[in-house]
């Protein structure tokens, strides 16, 4: 469920998936974004709407103390990729 809406989200966004993993708890992700678009928006796109439709999913998951109502951790990792784009997405 998480991965097909990270792809259309992504795709809504106008931005390229080119390598996703989904994780127990944490994803790998590895987007190619147009210069329009803002990554930190992209980001919050991502997070906020996944969270809320696993939350009406599942609504057991809003009942974890340690969540309080927040499903994703608050930072993540961005970083450009220029020559060593093979590299990461193998890593991906």
């Amino acid at each position: 469920m998480v991965e097909q809406d990270i792809r259309m989200l992504c795709e809504w966004k106008r931005c390229e998936v080119e390598e996703l993993h989904v994780q127990e708890d944490h994803i790998h992700l590895l987007v190619s974004v147009p210069p329009k678009v803002s990554i930190s928006k992209l980001m919050a796109t991502l997070k906020g709407k996944t969270a809320i439709k696993l939350f009406k999913s599942y609504p057991k998951l809003k009942k974890k103390p340690y969540w309080r109502n927040h499903f994703w951790a608050r930072g993540y990792f961005v970083s450009t990729v220029g020559l060593d784009e093979k590299m990461i997405k193998k890593h991906v």
